[in-house]
C-alpha cells in the first residue's frame, strides 16, 4: 500500500447525491473490484492499481473550518469517492476531525461506509441533530465478498456495527449495491438493523476485468440483476422493509 500525505486546495465540494461531499482521502484500501471511484485515477496521476494507494488530505480539517463559514448549510455526504473509515483512518483520524467540525456547526450528514470503524465515533454521531449512516452490504456470503471486496471488512462485522447504531436511535440504511450472488438472504439478516434499503446493480465499466478473471461474464448479466432484484425485493418486502431501487 502506497500512502502519501498531501495538501488539498478545497474539501467541501458540491455533490449530485447530497448538497456537498467531503473526501478526506484519495483512493481506498478496500480495493472493491466494482468500485466506480476508479475514475479518480484520471485526475490524480496515480499509476498504481486501484486499492494499492491512498493519499491523505492532511489539511482537510483546516480547510473545512474555513469553507464552512462561507457556504450555506446543506447535507454532507461522507464520502463520495472513498470509504471514510478505511483502515488508514485509524491513524490519521481525518474523518473524525471533519465530523467534529460538522457537529459544532450542526450540519446534517450522511455517512456511507463498509467499515465497523464507524463505531469509534459514536460519541460524535450521537451529538448530531440530523444524521444517517449507510452501510454497504452486497451479499450474505463472505466467500462471495472475498471475490469482489477482497480487503473490505467481513459482512457479519458490518451487520453488527449497523445494528449497534440502529439500537442507539441513529437512522440507518443498507446499501445493497451492487447486488452480488446470495444477496437475497440479507433480508432476514438486516431485520431490526436498518430503517431503509437501497438497491443497485453492477457498474459494468469498472467490473469487466472481474468477469474475465473469475469467469463470471456469462453470469453477472442484466438478466442476473433483474432476476435477483425481483427475488431480493420480494424477500425485503416480506420482512417489512421499505426500499429504493436505482435500476
Amino acid at each position: 500500500m502506497i500512502i502519501k500525505k498531501i495538501n488539498a486546495k478545497t474539501i467541501l465540494s458540491k455533490s449530485k447525491v447530497r448538497d456537498y461531499t467531503i473526501n478526506a482521502y484519495v483512493g481506498c484500501e478496500h480495493g472493491c473490484t466494482y468500485c466506480y471511484a476508479r475514475f479518480m485515477k484520471r485526475y490524480t496521476g496515480h499509476r498504481e492499481p486501484w486499492g494499492e494507494f491512498v493519499d491523505a488530505k492532511i489539511n482537510s480539517p483546516e480547510l473545512l473550518e474555513h469553507e464552512i463559514k462561507s457556504k450555506p448549510t446543506g447535507n454532507v455526504w461522507i464520502s463520495g469517492v472513498c470509504d471514510p473509515y478505511q483502515p488508514i483512518e485509524s491513524k490519521y483520524m481525518l474523518t473524525r476531525k471533519v465530523l467534529e467540525i460538522l457537529r459544532k456547526h450542526q450540519w446534517p450528514i450522511t455517512i456511507q461506509t463498509k467499515s465497523p470503524l464507524v463505531l469509534r465515533d459514536i460519541d460524535l454521531l450521537e451529538g448530531f441533530k440530523e444524521l444517517e449512516v449507510i452501510m454497504t452490504v452486497t451479499t450474505s456470503d463472505d466467500t462471495v465478498r472475498k471475490i469482489f471486496e477482497p480487503n473490505a471488512p467481513p459482512i457479519e462485522e458490518r451487520l453488527e456495527a449497523i445494528e449497534k447504531l440502529c439500537l442507539l436511535g441513529i437512522r440507518t440504511y443498507a446499501m445493497i449495491a451492487p447486488i452480488l450472488p446470495k444477496a437475497e438472504s440479507l433480508a432476514t439478516k438486516l431485520t431490526d438493523k436498518v430503517d431503509y434499503v437501497i438497491i443497485d446493480k453492477m457498474n459494468y465499466h469498472y467490473a469487466d476485468w472481474v468477469y474475465k478473471k473469475h469467469n463470471l461474464q456469462n453470469g453477472m448479466s442484466d438478466e442476473f440483476f433483474d432476476r435477483h432484484k425481483a427475488d431480493l425485493v420480494d424477500s425485503l418486502n416480506k420482512n417489512g422493509f421499505s426500499c429504493q431501487i436505482l435500476f
